[in-house]
């Protein structure tokens, strides 16, 4: 076990992009499946029935796979694809990555305020922390989580922030183990893809193994 009680890493399976053929963990993909009426539909839980279709977490990604009829060519059929689909699944991250820490606050798992987080970090309790994109550098460096002990998410707002913890505006916050900060991570990590922002700590490659499907 590690800092917080997060478990070690996990072999997870890959999945190849279909804009940029890279093989890369689930976690640093956008699962799509293609809806009953032939529309790409973005599938951010992981569970809508259907085949996936993968595309790395990154807004050029998607452009071109929007633009290039990827989507089609690999569904192996018509498709239609939402206008905006990067802001889309932006947004789509976005709220669910604010939700998720809402639900870790409501269990007791997620804490805000400078010394309530200050306090999880020194004391060992924090498996994650998270920085507002837009929160004042100088006071970001006060609190720090070593890239060893716990992945830094920077892709959310003061806003969005707050948003979870019933506020109007939140700089800081700290989450700990759990199977909600393991989602947390994982939504942010894709959402910080498509913002072209930052999460400490990212998942480190994975060696080449064999395409699952769902």
């Amino acid at each position: 076990m590690t800092r917080g009680g997060r478990k070690g890493e996990r072999d997870e399976p890959i999945r190849r992009c279909i804009a940029t053929g890279a093989e890369l963990p689930k976690e640093r993909l956008i699962r799509f499946v293609v809806g009953p009426a032939g529309q790409v539909v973005p599938d951010l839980a992981g569970k809508l029935p259907g085949r996936g279709i993968w595309v790395s977490a990154d807004r050029a990604a998607l452009q071109k796979a929007a633009k290039k009829n990827l989507f089609a060519r690999s569904a192996r059929q018509a498709v239609t694809v939402p206008e905006g689909l990067a802001d889309q699944v932006e947004a789509g991250l976005a709220g669910r990555v604010v939700e998720l820490v809402s639900l870790a606050r409501k269990a007791g798992d997620a804490v805000t305020g400078y010394e309530k987080v200050k306090a999880w970090v020194d004391t060992g309790r924090a498996a994650a922390l998270i920085q507002a994109a837009d929160g004042s550098e100088r006071g970001k460096t006060k609190i720090n989580l070593p890239p060893d002990e716990g992945p830094t998410i920077g892709c959310l707002t003061s806003g969005e922030l707050g948003l979870s913890f019933g506020r109007v505006r939140a700089i800081h916050a700290a989450l700990g183990g759990g199977g909600l900060t393991t989602r947390i991570v994982e939504d942010a990590s894709r959402l910080a893809g498509l913002r072209a922002s930052s999460i400490g700590a990212p998942a480190p490659e994975r060696t080449k193994n064999s395409h699952e499907r769902q």
